[in-house]
């Protein structure tokens, strides 16, 4: 999870300063530094066994501006830290903490007026190529994880075969009904809720995994065969599937006349760019500045293409040779809770031998790109068997009923201790994600503007600690190219 805190509030009366909590460069919930500091205390009780990053002292007199940034920046410093380490961030009474949170923001800010309130929600569903409306009853505190379920049901597809699809947050263009994905719903977030702040995004039920092998598993089910079939034919139509030919095209059409699934499939499953998600087209400075570029992500690489004079180029960019990535974001303060200005993914690449260049892609999908490259590092780190990373459900089948009864506010007496701890990323065998290390860096720029603008990076992800405090981490896979592979 990237974890952000570009401003506060001032609410109440007596006036209390409350922080805008953003999740994944999204607006999640506000927070009191007393429910922070409540978290961190149970985190320390939960989580003896791991190093955690220092927290924000308390003070007992009021805050002046300059403490107050002290405090914001060390919070979001310390979100942003246990958010990149998956052992953290997947226990269950965290995810139920930012649950909470996030339903009684709602029901402060008057989002919604109960707790227990019954709302509809349409999901998308690829019953046919052109996509079908569901619509399921659902509570408003009901997480992503439980309204998938629902969905899943309601299709009557097989819960062992649940883990293999997910939830998106989309939207399509006005203009030309193209679809963009906004990013992945996560598993403790309220979808209803989640959408309130994302108007006029929907909701759309897609495949989760990043090896095409796993299709087999899909295969012997015919309403989950059904689904990939349909996304893939939806897919292929909105040329998110690069088709290579005339002539392979009106073999495809062919095959989806007469209706023969299979080997529709297993033709377009051998084309390069299947099981590529696409992006829109965004700001590059590959191979020149302000180069514009349609980005697409899957199969182990990132590929953009650009077009010079007629003709279309495409550069591919594979895992294995991005040393480091980080995502960046520039808020304006005035607005930030509701429209970041600029999102950015940098990551440093291995060029030529001994070369290494960073290429950044200024994209409102930065935060999806980054999620999307962690999910296929996964599978590099852990025998590429593609199998999706387990939900938190996997580990507590509690889900909302539990997270409703977890309290978010918690008053505390205690004096946080701020003792230097140091932050490791050494991980076991049963680990289901890579060990990353999370750098912050404060990029804000020292002028008058420094209270309407900030900039910062957020999203740093590196793999294996390398030993030495604050420096860059290497990437297991990228050690293990060769001068030949060069």
């Amino acid at each position: 999870m990237h974890f952000s805190i570009p401003d506060t509030q001032e609410l109440g009366s007596p006036t209390y300063t409350v922080y805008n909590i953003h999740i994944n460069g999204s607006y999640h919930c506000f927070l009191r530094y007393k429910q922070l500091h409540s978290l961190n205390e149970q985190m320390r009780r939960h989580c003896s066994s791991l190093s955690l990053p220092p927290f924000p002292p308390k003070r007992f007199l009021p805050l002046t501006n300059g403490q107050l940034e002290t405090r914001r920046s060390g919070l979001e410093q310390y979100l942003q830290i246990i958010g990149q380490d998956a052992r953290i961030a997947r226990l269950p009474f965290l995810q139920q903490f930012f649950q909470r949170a996030q339903m009684d923001t709602a029901l402060a800010e008057g989002n919604v007026a109960s707790d227990s309130e019954e709302k509809q929600l349409e999901v998308e569903v690829y019953t046919n190529p052109n996509g079908a409306q569901l619509l399921i009853n659902c509570n408003v505190q009901q997480n992503a994880s439980l309204l998938l379920k629902s969905v899943c049901r309601e299709l009557k597809l097989p819960d062992e075969l649940m883990k293999l699809f997910c939830l998106y947050l989309m939207r399509k263009k006005r203009e030309s009904d193209e679809l963009v994905l906004v990013r992945r719903l996560m598993d403790f977030e309220s979808p209803y809720i989640t959408r309130l702040h994302a108007q006029p995004c929907e909701l759309l039920l897609r495949t989760c995994y990043w090896d095409s092998s796993w299709d087999a598993k899909l295969y012997g089910n015919k309403v989950a065969l059904n689904l990939l079939y349909n996304q893939t034919v939806a897919d292929v139509s909105r040329e998110w599937v690069v088709i290579c030919s005339p002539g392979l095209g009106r073999q495809l059409s062919h095959l989806q006349m007469q209706g023969r699934c299979l080997e529709y499939m297993n033709v377009v499953r051998d084309l390069p760019s299947y099981g590529c998600l696409q992006f829109e087209a965004a700001n590059v400075d590959y191979p020149d500045p302000k180069t514009v570029a349609l980005v697409s992500i899957g199969n182990k690489e990132l590929s953009l293409r650009t077009a010079r004079g007629a003709k279309i180029y495409e550069t591919k960019f594979r895992v294995t040779r991005m040393r480091s990535w980080r995502v960046s974001v520039t808020h304006n303060a005035l607005e930030s809770r509701h429209e970041p200005s600029q999102l950015q993914l940098a990551f440093e690449y291995l060029i030529a031998k001994q070369t290494l260049r960073w290429i950044t892609i200024s994209s409102d999908q930065a935060m999806l790109m980054s999620v999307c490259l962690q999910a296929m590092v996964d599978q590099l780190l852990h025998g590429g068997g593609g199998k999706p990373a387990p939900s938190s459900d996997d580990e507590q089948d509690a889900g909302a009923t539990s997270s409703a009864s977890t309290p978010s506010s918690v008053s505390s007496t205690s004096t946080s201790t701020c003792a230097s701890t140091s932050y490791s990323t050494t991980t076991t065998a049963s680990m289901t994600t890579p060990p990353v290390k999370f750098l912050a860096q404060d990029l804000t720029p020292k002028s008058k503007q420094q209270r309407l603008t900030t900039s910062r990076t957020f999203g740093a992800v590196f793999f294996r600690n390398d030993g030495e405090a604050g420096a860059h981490v290497a990437n297991e896979a990228f050690e293990g190219i060769g001068d030949d592979d060069l």
